[in-house]
């Protein structure tokens, strides 16, 4: 099995890491945002969030997931952060996911960020919240139809945090 490593992103990922959060993006069931990214919009987007980071395959550089950390507020909030995380369709399933998360984790300290939260867990994406939970994730309640689907319907979100270590 190849290993994986989790990394800050490079500009030569910019073309791959476009690809797999459109292909999220055009899913439409967990991101909120509903335009796919142009190579050029990627790299303003990228460049502009607190840590991108890619979960990268060592044998051939392939990137096979993602995440960005940025955050969640400003000033006396501003040590709150939020995170996206994004896992290529066929990378689904060996645990790239954990690893994003367990990185954005150890990395937001560094930050000066003191709890990750996530706004908008859609209520039916259970294998992220069963991770999110793993890794002591707390749900705060549930926000009823705050989540407009790709097909028009409406489900539930969850938001989650998690207080981080600080060293």
């Amino acid at each position: 099995m190849d290993s994986i490593t989790v990394r800050a992103y490079r500009e030569e990922d910019l073309p791959a890491m476009a690809a797999v959060w459109n292909q999220v993006v055009e899913e439409g069931d967990a991101f909120p945002q509903e335009e796919c990214l142009s190579l050029e919009e990627a790299r303003i987007f990228f460049a502009s969030q607190t840590r991108s980071a890619v979960a990268v395959r060592e044998s051939d550089g392939a990137v096979l997931g993602l995440y960005i950390l940025h955050p969640n507020n400003v000033g006396r909030c501003g040590h709150l952060c939020n995170a996206s995380y994004a896992v290529s369709e066929e990378s689904r399933g060996l645990h790239i996911g954990e690893k994003l998360v367990r990185d954005c984790i150890a990395a937001a300290p560094a930050y000066g960020f003191r709890v990750l939260q996530f706004n908008a867990v859609v209520a039916t994406n259970l294998r992220a919240r069963r991770l999110y939970e793993k890794l002591g994730f707390r749900q705060l309640g549930v926000i009823p139809g705050g989540f407009r689907m790709k097909d028009g319907r409406y489900e539930d979100i969850c938001p989650y945090y998690i207080e981080l270590n600080i060293t």
